[in-house]
C-alpha cells in the first residue's frame, strides 16, 4: 500500500512549486494529494494547475485577478481565496501534513510562521524566512515540535550528510557556488553587464531573482546564513567553494579530517523529492548520476572583492541581530530595479552596504520588529536608487 501524503504549496507558480507538481505527478511510490496551490500573480498557470491537480483550495495574492480565477474554475470543487492575508490563512487547513515554502522573499515569512504554529512539517525552500528570522523560527519549531526540511540544494546536501551524525562530530560545512555566469571575471568588466547576461546562468534553471543573486553571489551569502540556523553553527564554521560543474552540491567536514558529500546532476527534483519523501528515500524517474559524464571537477576560492555581496552577507551574519533582515530588505529592493534596468549590477552592493551601514540594529527582534525594519529598510534602498 502507497504511502499517502497531503501537500500544501505556497508559490505553486513558480521554479520550485512547479517542479514540485513534476515531482508529485511523476512518483509512483508515494499517494500525494493536493490540499492547496498558491500564486502571487500568475493566475493563468494556477488556473491551469488547480484544473490538473485539484486542490482542495487555491489562493492567489494579487486580488484583481480572483473573478477571472472563480471563473475559469466554476463548477469545479475548489475555494478560491485573495490577497497576502489569505497564504497565511490556508496553511491551516486540517489535512495537510507538510508545506512546501516555495515563496519568493520576505513574503515567505508570516505564512511559514502560522504553518509552524499549526504543526506541519515544513519543506523550506524560501531560504529568506531563515534568514531574516533564523532565530525566531527556529525556536517556534523547537517549542512545536516541527521539523523543517531543506529543500535548496546545498542545505538538502549537508542534512543528508548528516544523517546519522551528532553535532559533536561536526567540524565545519562546506557550501559550493557555481560561481554564476560571471564567475572568474574582475570587477572592472562587470561595469557595463545587462539583464539578460545576468540571467544567463551556466547550471540551473531558476527564476529571476534567485538567478540574479547567483550572479552577484548573494545567493551563496543567504544561503550561509539559513545553514547558520538550519545546522546551528557558526558562520565561522562555515565555507564557500566555488565548483563551477555544480555536482557536488555541498558536504561536512567532521572532527577527524573526513569529509562527506552528496552529488548529482544540478537539478532540483532531487531535493525536492528527498524533502517530501523524507525519513524514507523513495523510488524516482530522475537520471542517475554517472560519474563518466563528469571526469574532472574544480574547486576554487570566491572572490571576496569582486563579488562583494558575499562579503557583505558574512558580515551581516557575524553581526546578526537586525542586520540579516536589513540585507535581505535592501536586496530585495536593488535586485527588482536591476531587473527593471533602473540601476547597474555594481550599484547593488552599494545600496545594500549603505542601507546595513544606516539602518539602526535591533539585537533581538521581535516578529514585529523584523516587520518594520524590513519596511524602513525598502523605504531607504528605494530612496538610493537614482
Amino acid at each position: 500500500m502507497r504511502k499517502k501524503v497531503n501537500i500544501g504549496i505556497l508559490g505553486s507558480t513558480g521554479s520550485i512549486g512547479t517542479q514540485a507538481l513534476q515531482v508529485i505527478s511523476e512518483c509512483k511510490s508515494i499517494d500525494y494529494s493536493v490540499d492547496f496551490l498558491t500564486a502571487n500573480n500568475n493566475f493563468k498557470l494556477l488556473i491551469q494547475q488547480a484544473i490538473k491537480h485539484r486542490p482542495k483550495s487555491v489562493v492567489i495574492a494579487n486580488e484583481a485577478h480572483v473573478e477571472e480565477i472563480k471563473k475559469q474554475l466554476k463548477g469545479l470543487d475548489i475555494s478560491i481565496y485573495s490577497g497576502t492575508s489569505s497564504l497565511e490563512k490556508v496553511v491551516e487547513t486540517e489535512t495537510t501534513n507538510i508545506v512546501l515554502t516555495a515563496l519568493v522573499g520576505f513574503s515567505g515569512l508570516k505564512p511559514t510562521i502560522n504553518a509552524i504554529k499549526c504543526g506541519k512539517k515544513i519543506a523550506l525552500a524560501n531560504k529568506e524566512t531563515l534568514v531574516v528570522a533564523g532565530e525566531l523560527i527556529m525556536s517556534l519549531c523547537k517549542k512545536e515540535g516541527v521539523p523543517i526540511i531543506p529543500v535548496d540544494s546545498e542545505h538538502s546536501a549537508i542534512f543528508q550528510c548528516l544523517q546519522g551524525e551528532p553535532q559533536r562530530h561536526v567540524d565545519s560545512l562546506i557550501l559550493t557556488a557555481s560561481g554564476g555566469p560571471f564567475v572568474g571575471k574582475k570587477r572592472e568588466s562587470l561595469k557595463n553587464i545587462q539583464v539578460r547576461d545576468a540571467l544567463n546562468h551556466p547550471n540551473w534553471e531558476m527564476g529571476a531573482k534567485i538567478t540574479i543573486d547567483s550572479a552577484s553571489l548573494m545567493n551563496k551569502g543567504l544561503e550561509v546564513i539559513e545553514a547558520m540556523w538550519l545546522f546551528d553553527i557558526s558562520a565561522k564554521n562555515i565555507e564557500v567553494v566555488v565548483h563551477r560543474q555544480s555536482i557536488i552540491h555541498s558536504a561536512v567536514r567532521f572532527i577527524d579530517g573526513s569529509i562527506v558529500a552528496q552529488l548529482g546532476y544540478p537539478d532540483m527534483k532531487l531535493p525536492i523529492h528527498y524533502a517530501l519523501s523524507y525519513p524514507e528515500r523513495q523510488p524516482s524517474s530522475l537520471k542517475k548520476f554517472d560519474f563518466l559524464d563528469y571526469p574532472s571537477l574544480s574547486f576554487e576560492g570566491p572572490d571576496y572583492k569582486t563579488f562583494k555581496n558575499l562579503s557583505l552577507a558574512f558580515l551581516a551574519a557575524n553581526k546578526g541581530g537586525s542586520v540579516p533582515c536589513v540585507l535581505n530588505a535592501a536586496n530585495e529592493i536593488v535586485v527588482q530595479a536591476f531587473l527593471e534596468e533602473r540601476i547597474s549590477f555594481l550599484k547593488m552592493s552599494d545600496i545594500i552596504e549603505n542601507c546595513m551601514e544606516k539602518i539602526n540594529f535591533v539585537k533581538k527582534p521581535d516578529l514585529k520588529s523584523l516587520i518594520d525594519i524590513d519596511q524602513e529598510t525598502r523605504f531607504l534602498a528605494n530612496s538610493l536608487i537614482k
